[in-house]
């Protein structure tokens, strides 16, 4: 049985007793989908932090049968890009994240090979800082739609419920996402964006 499907039916019954088992498989993913969003962590913690007190006071008032069926990926995903987005558009500070590890099944960042020299260290971290620069200078709609897909991982169905974006629409921009990352990111390194796997359908 799926986990979040057991945790559901948990929920459902004894929502006080169930909800911490929540923050613990959630919490983290809820902290990655707002950092690669907003780019600083001191923010994306509190949204993170946010996104929980909302989903249990959005529990509290659900009926038990609306709870047992709730998918609770890409509804906790929801919660946590509405209150990023509107975090982000009261800030003027658009600081990059630190680091970014994820989108490296796109092609958009070379594995690390074993052996590396210093040098060939600090340019992969250089490369991830420019492409967290890139991913938080996509439009809102493509850079929420490439963090649920490629960061969070949900499916493309999961990300078009959490988005409230037809299937198509999703699809369609973590292509255009992806591929703009990739036009920013190929003059500056030496990732070929030919290489990069589709990783929309």
């Amino acid at each position: 049985m799926d986990p979040d499907v057991a945790l559901a039916a948990r929920l459902a019954t004894d929502l006080d007793r169930a909800f911490p088992a929540l923050v613990d498989a959630h919490a983290g993913r809820l902290y990655t989908i707002a950092l690669r969003f907003l780019g600083v962590p001191s923010d994306a913690e509190e949204v993170a932090q946010d996104a929980l007190v909302r989903a249990h006071r959005a529990l509290a008032d659900y009926d038990h049968d609306r709870i047992r069926v709730l998918r609770l990926r890409p509804w906790l995903a929801t919660i946590t890009i509405n209150l990023a987005r509107n975090r982000r558009r009261r800030q003027a500070d658009r600081r990059p994240a630190t680091s970014i590890e994820p989108l490296v099944a796109t092609g958009l960042e070379p594995r690390q090979a074993l052996g590396e020299s210093p040098p060939a260290i600090a340019e992969r971290r250089e490369e991830r800082r420019r492409l967290a620069d890139a991913l938080l200078a996509l439009p809102p709609t493509a850079r929420s739609a490439v963090v649920l897909r490629h960061v969070d991982g949900l499916s493309v169905a999961e990300t078009a419920a959490a988005l409230g974006r037809p299937e198509g629409t999703v699809k369609a921009q973590v292509h255009r996402g992806l591929a703009q990352l990739r036009r920013h990111l190929a003059p500056e390194t030496h990732i070929d964006p030919n290489s990069a796997k589709e990783l929309t359908a």
